[in-house]
């Protein structure tokens, strides 16, 4: 084992040095004296206070957030505890740059950056390109000699970067993801950061941009056929929960099919879920549910119009069918024929004349007649929506026009418009277009 790799990944954990790695200049000298320091750090010794604002100041000279976000990378797997403390007191400035919507960015250059975001041989995650799954157990194993005793995962997040936000294939690139993920359910939820693992299926790329780039670090190849796809990521997946049985297994990102055959095929093996199929949809239900408090008309009165009917748009959907099922006590079929959804061909219908996807199947309208619509703006006129959810990842889908004519459709009742893609270069519009085009009367989300 690299002494340095041990060192960088130990620094984190609970090697002999974790005190002079996270205390840094805060080391009392009498502790610097029985680690054998002195003479070889500043002699000045100062409270973490003083570390947080030295780190503070270095983060505000940055000039750009992506700047900023190698910069914190650094920090986090150099000093985690100042990081940490760094992350909490000052929340609402730093979690858009180690998350969306810097993180987008961050993900689309990550071949170009990664050096410089933790020291050489760090180890910060598992990297499994589809060419080493068969050798899997082997890198569990090296994995668990780079952590420390008692540091087994309990929660990983994982992605093949099929599917990055609304960026599309960024193949290996999609890392950030996981990383990003896992550093604010730390910090919003006290996980211990030594036992979060992010791990990405570096399967390839459809993605020529990356495919021709001398500096990309995933492998050069096209993505494998379904097939070939379940049988290496099961593969993985199986070999993770034999060696961890109680790690919490999140998947994030992965293109729609892949997502709800992954989630299908794990749910009941392993203790898993799908962030964009289930995780989108419980913070969605609970904006939802209030607006539907508020907005003037009986629940049970709602036609509820989705654009973008990939994973997420599908799962938000299946949520709240279930909550008008449960809460409302709707029938399953009345509940979901509340819904209509438009993909990039048109509304879905069952006599659309294309072959649906399986997971679009269940909302497929079946009482369209002859009727077809191939744009929003038609579906809009025929659905006559009072709310409207964006999951489409097209910027500004939701244009003047629309918002306008969701307004002018809801003169009894407060429309509902959730622009929801990701990061906000794809928002199907803003809250202050949506606002003066609906003469301040939208719920908003």
């Amino acid at each position: 084992m690299d002494s340095g790799a041990s060192s960088a990944r130990r620094s984190r954990s609970g090697s002999p040095d974790l005190i002079a790695s996270n205390a840094g200049t805060a080391l009392p000298y009498a502790t610097r004296s029985a680690l054998h320091l002195k003479g070889l750090v500043p002699s000045g010794v100062e409270d973490f206070s003083a570390q947080e604002s030295r780190a503070l100041e270095q983060l505000h000279a940055k000039s750009t957030n992506l700047e900023k976000y190698i910069f914190l990378s650094w920090l986090r797997t150099t000093n985690i505890h100042l990081f940490y403390r760094l992350v909490l007191h000052n929340l609402k400035e730093i979690a858009p740059v180690i998350y969306t919507p810097t993180v987008g960015q961050a993900c689309q250059e990550y071949s170009h950056i990664y050096p410089f975001l933790a020291p050489p041989n760090a180890v910060d995650g598992l990297y499994i390109p589809l060419t080493e799954v068969d050798n899997i157990d082997e890198i569990i194993e090296n994995y668990r000699e780079s952590i420390a005793e008692g540091d087994e995962p309990e929660i990983t997040v994982i992605t093949d970067g099929s599917r990055i936000l609304g960026l599309g294939d960024l193949g290996m690139n999609g890392m950030g993801i996981p990383v990003g993920k896992l550093q604010l359910y730390v910090a919003a939820a006290g996980l211990n950061p030594d036992r979060c693992l992010p791990i990405v299926l570096d399967f390839g790329t459809d993605n020529p941009k990356y495919l021709e780039d001398p500096l990309y670090l995933g492998i050069r190849q096209k993505r494998p056929t379904d097939e070939a796809f379940y049988a290496a990521a099961n593969r993985v997946v199986a070999a993770l929960h034999t060696a961890f049985p109680s790690m919490f297994i999140q998947f994030e990102d992965f293109s729609t099919d892949h997502a709800f055959g992954l989630l299908d095929h794990w749910r009941e093996r392993a203790l898993c879920f799908n962030d964009d199929i289930q995780g989108t949809g419980c913070v969605i239900l609970g904006g939802f549910i209030s607006a539907v408090e508020q907005a003037g008309i009986p629940p049970r009165d709602q036609r509820i119009l989705f654009v973008g009917a990939g994973s997420a748009g599908v799962g938000v959907a299946k949520q709240l069918v279930d909550y008008f099922v449960i809460e409302h006590r709707i029938p399953e079929e009345q509940a979901k024929a509340m819904f209509w959804f438009v993909d990039s061909r048109g509304m879905i219908t069952a006599n659309r004349g294309d072959k649906l996807a399986q997971h679009k199947v269940y909302f497929a309208r079946h009482d369209n007649g002859d009727t077809q619509c191939a744009s929003i703006d038609e579906a809009l006129e025929y659905v006559k929506p009072t709310a409207l959810i964006g999951l489409s990842t097209i910027y500004k889908a939701f244009n003047e026009r629309i918002l306008t004519r969701m307004n002018e459709l809801n003169t009894d009742a407060r429309p509902i418009i959730f622009p929801l893609s990701n990061p906000m270069t794809k928002a199907e519009c803003t809250f202050e277009e949506a606002m003066r085009c609906t003469n301040n009367r939208v719920l908003f989300a």
